[in-house]
Order: structure tokens, then sequence, then C-alpha cells
């Protein structure tokens, strides 16, 4: 199947970004251009890259949008027109289905009603709806359980299991995630990516990533924490919306601060491994973070407790944690420090530095696990809500 393009036109710089703005929160076409200015303009670019739907804010007069369309139609029959308009009357409706214009909707743009022309046009046009990834988030109870170790390497055992990974460091002051794979300086990172927010489409993500491994690839966070407050809410909402139909598995190492980015990122999480150990520190700290959780209205299957360098017999049992917690422990990771501190030091995955490591075959069962999970329902189209009398 080939890609989706789209390209948006409209006299006005504000209204250009507020629309590309709402296609980005609702498409994930291989590519978004955004041309300021009239149609006129779009036609000495058309040859360039012709793409399968073009939306137009159009001034509803009539003629000088409706004309040259039905001029494109006739040259580019394959594709599609969306004409947003302020007001919307019977002549002008009937005008802009004489003009092969089949989608009208109403100006400011509509996200629902967008999204479901955008469904509309995929289906005629042939493009199947895409899969949706899982995204699986890290966080940690308290500094030094392992999260980033367990991510880092999880994500790699996926990988090797034949999915395609993306490892997303949103520890916006102090991440380092791709160290524990990769001694790669990475050119561009979660800021870079921040910055372009209106410019990305799959193309410029997978150029901005570093490459481990064939099906691994690493955003990385920012080199200066100050960096770090660049990076907003939305551009965290843009962002995994788009890695999430690029890849099987989107694997979030967020750090401990409960900002907005970080609850923005755990909220499109569908699962949120909490990592901690067995020790009184870090269950006074899990049960807080855990009781932040359900404030959140994070269902309980959800949130997925991790015990990391797990050892039997200890003070404190499995059974006791959970009984503390109130949450069943689903994953334990023994603790094999050598070959864990070795693979932290030389920036060298767990399961290809020591094959035969209890936490290697750990992480294994574990991806495997995740793998064969039916895939989730990515949900339904929103009921078309503009409907042409």
């Amino acid at each position: 199947m080939n890609d989706f393009h789209i390209t948006v036109i409209s006299p006005s710089k504000k209204h250009l970004d507020a629309i590309v703005d709402a296609v980005h929160g609702v498409s994930f076409a291989a590519s978004i251009n955004a041309v300021e200015g009239s149609l006129q303009v779009l036609a000495s670019r058309i040859n360039q890259t012709v793409p399968d739907v073009l939306i137009v804010d159009s001034a509803c007069d009539g003629r000088s949008d409706l004309e040259p369309l039905e001029q494109l139609g006739h040259l580019y029959p394959n594709m599609a027109f969306i004409v947003l308009c302020e007001q919307q009357s019977p002549d002008f409706l009937i005008q802009a289905m004489r003009a092969g214009v089949r989608e009208v909707l109403p100006s400011p743009i509509n996200a629902e009603a967008l999204k479901a022309a955008l469904d509309r046009i995929q289906h005629k046009l042939g493009f199947a709806p895409r899969k949706q990834g899982k995204i699986l988030s890290f966080i940690s109870c308290k500094g030094g359980s392992g999260a980033t170790f367990l991510a880092a390497n999880l994500a790699y055992a996926l990988a090797q299991g034949g999915k395609k990974v993306a490892l997303i460091d949103l520890n916006l002051q102090f991440g380092d995630a791709l160290l524990f794979l990769s001694d790669q300086k990475p050119a561009t990172t979660l800021t870079d990516v921040a910055r372009g927010i209106h410019r990305l489409d799959p193309a410029l993500l997978e150029a901005s990533m570093v490459s481990v491994d064939r099906n691994l690839s690493v955003l990385a966070a920012p080199e200066d924490p100050a960096h770090g407050m660049e990076v907003k809410p939305d551009h965290i909402d843009a962002l995994l919306k788009l890695a999430r139909h690029q890849y099987d598995f989107v694997v979030l190492d967020v750090g401990r601060n409960l900002d907005a980015q970080t609850i923005k990122a755990l909220d499109h999480a569908d699962m949120i491994f909490t990592v901690l150990q067995i020790t009184l520190p870090f269950i006074r700290d899990g049960k807080r973070l855990l009781d932040v959780f359900r404030t959140l209205d994070y269902a309980k299957n959800k949130v997925q407790l991790v015990v990391n360098r797990f050892e039997k017999g200890g003070d404190i049992g499995l059974k006791d944690l959970e009984q503390s917690l109130g949450n069943k422990v689903m994953y334990t990771v023994p603790n094999h420090y050598d070959a864990a501190a070795t693979s932290v030091n030389q920036g060298i995955p767990i399961a290809k530095l020591a094959r035969n490591s209890p936490i290697t075959k750990t992480l294994q069962e574990w991806s495997e696990a995740l793998a064969r999970e039916p895939e989730q329902d990515g949900g339904s189209w929103i009921t078309r809500v503009f409907k042409r009398a």
C-alpha cells in the first residue's frame, strides 16, 4: 500500500497552523504539506507531489475555490477534496458537489468531523486502517530501581523477536536510555522533534532517531536539562499518536517526575510498568505512586508492578508486597548484578552480552508474552457528524 499524503492550503497563517494541528491529531499520513496562499500558488507545486487529499480553507464564494478544484479534479481524478467553509449555504453545497467536492466541513476546523471525513476518503481510496501498536511506559517508584535498564533491554528483546520497536526517552532532565544500548551520539533529540512538531511525519520521526538495531530505534532525551522545558504536553501527544501507528511497540522511559508531560505520556500508555525493589523505601514510594494512579482513574490492569533485582527468601515476601500495595506483582526480574552492571557500563544490551543470564531469560519470556497478546482494538472512527442535507 502506498503512503497517504495530505496537502493543506489557506491564505491565513493562523488558520493554516490550526488546520495542520488538527490533521496531525486525527490522521497518520506519511506527509502533511502546508501551503500558505491561494490555490493558484498550489498549482505551481502540485506536479512535484500529488496529494491524496487536498484540504482547502475556502472563502466559500462559490467561484474562487470551486472552479480551480474542478480543474484539479479533471487532471487528478484520484485526488480527494475537503473544503472548509464558515457559512455553508445550500447553494454553495450544491455547487461544491457539482465541482466534485464530496466533503464540506465547518470552519473553524472540527476535529471529529475531520476525522470522519478522512476515514471515508481513506476507505474509498483503498487505504486500509493502520494497526495500532502498543505503548509500554516504565516509571520508577524510587531512584535506582532499574526502570531505564528494563525499558531499554525489553525494547531490545522485543526487537530481537521481530517486532518494530521505538524506545522514547521522556526523562526530560536526566535521560540516558540510549547509553544502555549504544555508544552512538544522537544528532537530534526529543527537543528537536518538539521544535519541529508542525512538520512531524513518519519520515521526520525516523530521521530523528538513532538506529540501534534493524528493528529498534531510540529517540534520545535532551542533552541539556534546560532544553527539556521546551517539550510540552501537546508535543508528547502528537508524537505518541504518530509513533503508535509506525511501530509495533513504543517503549517509554518517563523518569520519576509526575509533571504534565509525564501524565500525558502515561495517559497514552496501554501498560504502565511500575518498577521497584523489595525494600521499605521502595514500598513506601510505590504506595504513593499507585495512589496517584488511582486518582488519575487508571484501570487497575493498566498499572503492572515489576520487582527488579528479586531474590527469594528476603525479609519481605511478594505476598507481603502485594498486600501492602493492593496490586499483584506481574513480573519479577532476578538479581544478577554482575551481568547487569557490565551491560550498563559497556552500553551493550544484556541479551547480547550475557545470553545465559537469568535476566536475559526473563526479558525474553516477558517480550514473548507481550508479543502474544491479542492486538488491541484501536476503536472505530467517530460516527459521522457532518451530514449533507
